[in-house]
């Protein structure tokens, strides 16, 4: 006779924070920058897969990943011992002065998930520059784009987030006050809505709404921007920090044709929606097939690497086009964090198997995150403050709504920190928004965990 193993719960051994905890965040408000924003009284001290502990033994469960960074949960065996083997051979030497090994062969994994055939045989090649950040990832992309075209413009959309440089900034639409205070921004950027089927824009419907985007920027166009003066539009295919939205099926194809039609290249942010976390290695890849949906350029970070430091613009050959020594970066393509990104590329396309996850950590992302997102919208019954709840994989959001169904941020911070206090790391974004975005590696077993703290949460607030 054999008896089941109750899955694993959160242990919580004190109040949140405990006495060890509390004393590492008093030294941390004393001497670290004001900006940081400190949402939960957590000290990470270490982990183990989707487990985060505290120094007074309190040990979470991960449902946030370090903002969709942390792929493949924490200290995977396989990234560690990556990262260890590297660092007994070398940890720096700058990729824009030497080419090394494995920054080339990383850049050769990548490319193959964007090259595809042409309609003549051939094959568009792709070029890769590695960077450090999501934000020095959007910065490349933007000269890129300037200096390939030889135009100015640039537009983005509300909502978005593509980091907190000056270019990066400037182009970021979620809130007033990453830019509150650091102006004059970057010239020539505007901004258009972003298709929420949720809340469609320009009042249209929840269909209509990706088109209705699309006119205004046509109209845009006619009276406002001459479209021969923008180098670029850069989306990200599914929104993270404005609140994990998945906009309607026939934008990014018309997106991709509007730019045809003008000459303006199409970037797509995948720093937090790519890497399998929508089941798919990047989310652009929902929509549409090659040539419909295909951008010039793509900026990827996050989840490339486990939460090592590395980043990259990938563009197509013909639009890599800047000269020599116009663009670098001392560490970017570090060695270390390239070993980590193989790593992860290993675990993420199933050249390594990782334990109760199937095939592959994308498949495992598209698997779990359809039993998270049906358990999910089947609580909407019991909990009507939950407007909506959307996503694909890994990649979900919940949206908190008043009875006239406008955005309810208020309950949706306390939903988050009733969530948190029974042993839950999560996140909010948009306005009334709770991110879902665990390491890949969730089991359906910890998942189930991770909803039953949910509901009981949610039931303390009905």
């Amino acid at each position: 006779m054999t008896t089941a193993t109750k899955p694993r719960q959160p242990i919580l051994k004190t109040a949140l924070p405990g006495p060890k905890t509390k004393a590492i965040m008093e030294r941390d408000a004393q001497h670290l920058s004001t900006s940081y924003v400190r949402p939960y009284a957590f000290v990470p001290d270490h982990g183990e897969g989707v487990w985060l502990s505290d120094p007074d033994g309190n040990t979470m469960l991960d449902f946030f990943a370090g903002i969709a960074v942390s792929t493949t949960g924490h200290a995977h065996p396989h990234v560690v011992k990556a990262v260890q083997e590297q660092v007994t051979k070398f940890t720096h030497v700058c990729l824009s002065d030497y080419p090394q090994e494995i920054t080339t062969s990383l850049a050769e994994r990548l490319v193959k998930h964007v090259e595809r055939p042409l309609p003549d045989g051939s094959t568009e090649k792709w070029r890769v520059f590695f960077g450090n950040s999501g934000a020095e990832a959007v910065e490349a992309a933007v000269k890129l784009a300037r200096n390939h075209t030889g135009r100015a413009h640039i537009i983005s959309t509300m909502g978005s987030f593509h980091g907190r440089t000056y270019g990066a900034i400037t182009l970021t639409g979620s809130k007033t006050k990453y830019k509150r205070g650091f102006g004059p921004l970057l010239p020539a950027v505007s901004h258009v809505p972003y298709p929420n089927p949720f809340r469609p824009p320009l009042g249209s419907t929840p269909e209509a709404c990706g088109q209705a985007v699309l006119n205004h920027i046509r109209e845009l166009f006619v009276g406002v921007i001459p479209a021969d003066e923008v180098a670029a539009i850069i989306v990200e295919p599914m929104q993270g920090e404005g609140g994990y939205i998945v906009p309607p099926a026939d934008f990014l194809p018309g997106l991709r044709a509007l730019c045809d039609e003008h000459g303006i290249m199409l970037i797509y942010d995948e720093v937090q929606a790519g890497m399998g976390r929508t089941g798919k290695m990047f989310s652009y890849q929902h929509f549409g097939i090659y040539g419909e949906v295909q951008p010039d350029m793509i900026t990827v970070a996050k989840g490339i690497a486990s939460g090592m430091p590395i980043s990259a613009l990938m563009a197509k050959e013909s639009v890599m086009t800047w000269p020599v020594g116009s663009h670098g970066s001392t560490y970017g393509g570090n060695p270390v964090a390239a070993a980590a990104a193989h790593a992860t590329l290993d675990l993420i396309e199933g050249v390594v198997k990782h334990p109760g996850c199937g095939e592959s950590l994308m498949k495992n992302a598209a698997d779990v995150g359809a039993y998270l997102l049906s358990e999910l919208k089947a609580m909407q019954s019991d909990f009507p403050f939950l407007g909506d709840v959307r996503g694909e994989g890994l990649f979900i959001g919940l949206e908190f709504v008043k009875p006239d169904g406008s955005p309810d941020g208020k309950l949706r911070d306390r939903a988050s920190t009733a969530i948190f206090e029974r042993g839950l790391l999560n996140l909010d974004c948009g306005e009334a928004v709770i991110r879902v975005s665990p390491p890949l590696i969730l089991t359906r077993e910890d998942a189930e965990t991770g909803l039953e703290i949910m509901r009981e949460a949610l039931r303390g607030l009905s």
